[in-house]
């Protein structure tokens, strides 16, 4: 915000004035906040007094930091300062990122003087760059993170917090920041200084973390375009700009997509068959649209295609009519009209294409394995493995429905189809188990959920987890925020957790992402390194009425899912920033500790210890855990199948799928559900326009990490069973080990020597296949 003249001269003489106090007194010890450089200094030399009082450690001098500062560096800093006062995004000290200041208004200046500030930063290290840390790592991983950190608030914001406005002014800085990383990335003085690393005599005496940090810098701006010249640079940096945008505008078709479908109903005979919880959803969803009167006893009801809402009416809506509605409405989202994704798709698989061209390889799938465990043939290999595994039992399971469909009594049992698959699997699980998922909900309270995956960390891996509610700023008035703490209950990390779905402004799924990474050279507060903070986010059944959260079993599984992601990000003791927590580990490697964490919902002390009434406190009875596990492997081949449909589409299209030719993205779709799906999808399938995974965001040639890193997480699993899951002693000395291994050491080694340091092998499918039914158990 502007201020009149002599208002700005006022200021500017009190903080000269008050610099020169502070200088003189020797009071200027502590950290000077960025708000109290918000007007411009008059002259050089005042400036340098005041930076000449600053101690080493604080922010300010990254804006200013030689005796004779550029040009360029003193302007960057003399604009920032008039803006930071009034703009979160340019305040370049917190403890917590200031999500609740943060406006649309503050993303195109604050983004735009951020990118100029950083410029300057990483023309100053191009200039006096040397193959060393300290002089090239060190301050290339402060501007690397500052800009991770400030873009970070607004791509989260953006997910959880979306609006016209800020969807704008993304879209408009964007362009900005996709340069000044294509700018980084192709830096040769920093590029020849990592390969001068590589080569000098001191290589073998760095450590394993600082070498892996070389060497995917190195591989990294080759992949960047680093080695291109002239045209074909400026044509690689065009593709990536144009990508960017692409994969954004898929995304947003996609949530618009789904919000823009509402489904009004106001006589229940239609809705027949949902639960009460799902009833008090959509009457309260109802409510936020206008229906101020509306009861889940009486209506209206409003069903929406968000997670929680279309679920509900797939498994349990008798009206098979509803059912057809909202499964073509959800299997067609982002498929026609101004949201349809099929062209942007189209763009994307030609873009990625000739981007791998450029670098000089084959298809874009060659460029997705370059930083991933696995190659394109072995991919193939796991795939085809697992399906030929899964078959025969994906069969079984169709004729099982069928039969079971029949056998009720019901008419369409002779012409069983997709929107009916879901609601008869539950009917055969409710009679094949006597288990009724919604009838389990009152004993999944998200509190009690979260005490019991608290404990289970806490015996696992010697950690504490408390609520820190109101230390840190929150987006949103239903995110909590909690702080890990170590044995000697000293902090080690703090996450926030946004549990609910808010279909207005919030994307679907759920995900855990990082805010910030350990990090020995960002450290602060007399700390020796910086703290990680990860944010989880969820998209379950939000309370209704004066009832907290009632959860399903699968939601209860997605919440240690993300837990798992956010502890190898917080209990990394890497301190290197470049591969701490989850930073620098490959992409086929990432969900072990996540897909290891579900396995934690079968064992029966901690599942005992979660599953708690919500108004009784009674405890799960022993009988209905019991059905439980018996029914964890309900359905274990379709559901595999349907995995491996998605990666092995994503495979062939980011390989010999070619976009130029005459078949669709549709024809290969259905070419492969051949090979992975039991009833045929139906003609209008158009599910790729809403495969956000591989299209908007990080899984293109990579879906298939899911299944490989399922295959490690089971045979990690393994180990606590062959030390006995019954063996409390065993249990804790196993976790302790799996803390120091998959979750402390981060990217610093490769995932397969992290793999071996804990199981004492290498990882092998049969466990993935035995814990799915899909081997016969050993005797």
């Amino acid at each position: 915000m502007a201020h009149a003249r002599p208002r700005r001269r006022q200021r500017i003489q009190a903080l000269v004035a008050a610099a020169m106090l502070l200088l003189s007194s020797a009071l200027f010890t502590a950290r000077l906040p960025l708000a109290a450089a918000s007007a411009r200094l008059p002259n050089t030399t005042a400036r340098l007094l005041l930076f000449a009082g600053l101690p080493s450690s604080s922010p300010l001098r990254a804006f200013c930091p030689r005796a004779r500062p550029s040009p360029a560096t003193c302007s960057a800093f003399s604009s920032s300062a008039t803006m930071a006062a009034d703009n979160p995004l340019l305040v370049a000290d917190f403890d917590f990122p200031p999500f609740d200041r943060v406006e649309p208004s503050h993303v195109r200046p604050g983004i735009r003087e951020l990118l100029t500030q950083l410029e300057g930063e990483l023309e100053e290290l191009e200039k006096g760059v040397e193959p060393s840390w300290g002089k090239l790592v060190e301050p290339l991983e402060r501007i690397t993170d500052r800009l991770e950190v400030i873009w970070g608030m607004v791509d989260h914001l953006k997910a959880v917090k979306d609006s016209a406005d800020l969807r704008s002014a993304v879209e408009e800085v964007q362009p900005d920041k996709v340069k000044f990383l294509l700018r980084l990335g192709q830096s040769k003085p920093i590029y020849e200084a990592f390969k001068a690393i590589r080569n000098s005599s001191d290589w073998e005496s760095l450590n394993d973390a600082r070498k892996r940090i070389v060497e995917a810098q190195i591989k990294e701006a080759v992949l960047s375009g680093v080695a291109l010249e002239d045209e074909q640079r400026e044509k690689f940096n065009q593709i990536e700009q144009e990508l960017e945008k692409l994969t954004q505008k898929f995304s947003e078709n996609v949530l618009d997509a789904t919000k823009k479908f509402e489904k009004v109903i106001t006589d229940k005979k239609e809705i027949d068959g949902l639960p009460a919880t799902a009833l008090g959803l959509a009457a309260q969803t109802a409510v936020t649209k206008g229906h101020e009167n509306a009861t889940a006893e009486n209506g209206p009801w409003i069903i929406t295609l968000d997670a929680p809402s279309y679920i509900a009416v797939m498994q349990h809506a008798r009206n098979r009519a509803l059912r057809e509605e909202v499964y073509r409405a959800y299997l067609t989202r982002a498929s026609s009209g101004e949201l349809d994704n099929t062209d942007i798709i189209a763009q994307i698989l030609k873009l990625r294409l000739e981007k791998a061209k450029i670098l000089g390889y084959k298809n874009y799938a060659e460029v997705s394995m370059a930083q991933k465990m696995a190659t394109v043939d072995r991919v193939e290999e796991l795939l085809e493995k697992l399906r030929a595994a899964s078959w025969d039992h994906a069969v079984k399971d169709m004729e099982d429905l069928k039969n079971f469909a029949k056998d009720s009594g019901s008419p369409e049992a002779t012409d069983l189809t997709h929107w009916d698959l879901n609601f008869w699997s539950e009917r055969l699980r409710e009679s094949k188990y006597d288990i009724n998922e919604e009838a389990l909900r009152p004993y999944f309270a998200l509190p009690k959920v979260m005490d019991g995956l608290f404990t289970l960390a806490n015996k696992l891996f010697g950690v504490n987890v408390e609520p820190a509610d109101g230390l840190a700023p929150v987006w949103h008035s239903d995110v909590k925020f909690y702080c890990v703490k170590d044995s000697s209950n000293s902090p080690v990390a703090y996450f926030y957790f946004d549990p609910y779905s808010r279909p207005s402004e919030k994307r679907g799924g759920a995900w855990m992402n990082v805010v910030f990474s350990r990090s020995r050279v960002l450290a602060r507060n007399g700390l020796p390194a910086r703290l990680p903070v990860a944010h989880m986010v969820c998209n379950q059944t939000p309370p209704v009425g004066d009832k907290p959260s009632l959860m399903t079993f699968r939601e209860v599984e997605t919440v240690f899912h993300e837990f798992g992601h956010a502890l190898q990000h917080m209990l990394t003791k890497q301190d290197e920033g470049y591969v701490a927590g989850i930073r620098g580990v490959e992409w086929d490697a990432v969900e072990l500790p996540s897909q290891f964490m579900e396995n934690w919902c079968y064992h029966k002390d901690t599942l005992l210890s979660i599953a708690k009434h919500y108004e009784t406190g009674e405890t799960l009875p022993e009988e209905i855990y019991a059905k439980l596990v018996a029914a964890k492997n309900f359905r274990a081949g379709t559901f595999s199948l349907r995995q491996i449909r998605f990666a092995s589409v994503d495979m062939e299209l980011h390989t010999t799928y070619d976009p130029y030719g005459s078949l669709s993205i549709y024809d290969v779709d259905r070419r492969v559900a051949e090979r992975t799906q039991v009833l045929a999808p139906l003609p209008e399938d158009r599910f790729l326009c809403s495969f956000s995974h591989i299209f908007a965001g990080g899984y293109a040639a990579g879906y298939y990490s899911y299944k490989w890193a399922e295959v490690l997480s089971a045979d990690a699993f393994s180990a606590f069973e062959d030390a006995g899951l019954d063996n409390e002693k065993a249990i804790v000395e196993t976790g302790r080990r799996f803390r120091e291994t998959v979750l402390a050491l981060g990217g610093g080694k490769s995932p397969l020597e992290v793999f071996v340091s804990f199981r004492g092998r290498e990882p092998s499918p049969e466990p993935l296949l035995r814990h799915n039914g899909l081997l016969p158990v050993a005797a």
